[in-house]
């Protein structure tokens, strides 16, 4: 992969502020990518365990969404969020975390995406999200 081939990536994380506050980067092999959360004392949320604010792990999460919707269809603009739902499933440890995205349907207006974060193995996710998103695609 070239560094042309992430620039609408780098471009889609770059444009929000707090996926640079957070230090959210992004690996790109084909069409799938897959999103890195680095650990860091500041997305800390329960100091006694400790584990990642849940918070930062949803924040992550949609994040993921909208740079894989970027990824896979060129869009007039950032894709919209309308709506998310997030499980929690464990805590999340001071490791680095992951998250990858499956676009489930890419339709003319609207796009449900699901995507799984994870730290150690990806069989054993930490959260979900199944969100739906306003996308605009691009003309011709």
């Amino acid at each position: 992969m070239s560094d042309a081939d992430d620039i609408p990536l780098v471009a889609v994380l770059g444009a929000i502020p707090y996926a640079r506050f957070l230090g959210i980067s992004a690996e790109l092999a084909g069409d799938e990518m897959t999103a890195i959360l680095p650990f860091s004392d500041h997305i800390v949320g329960n100091p006694m365990l400790p584990a990642i604010h849940g918070g930062v792990l949803g924040a992550f999460m949609e994040m993921t969404a909208l740079a894989q919707l970027t990824v896979a269809a060129p869009l007039k603009r950032q894709p919209r969020t309308v709506d998310v739902s997030i499980e929690y499933l464990r805590s999340g440890r001071p490791v680095t975390t992951y998250a990858r995205a499956s676009i489930k349907k890419l339709g003319r207006r609207v796009a449900n995406v699901h995507v799984e974060a994870w730290q150690d193995t990806r069989a054993a996710p930490i959260a979900t999200l199944r969100g739906i998103f306003l996308v605009a695609p691009s003309e011709g």
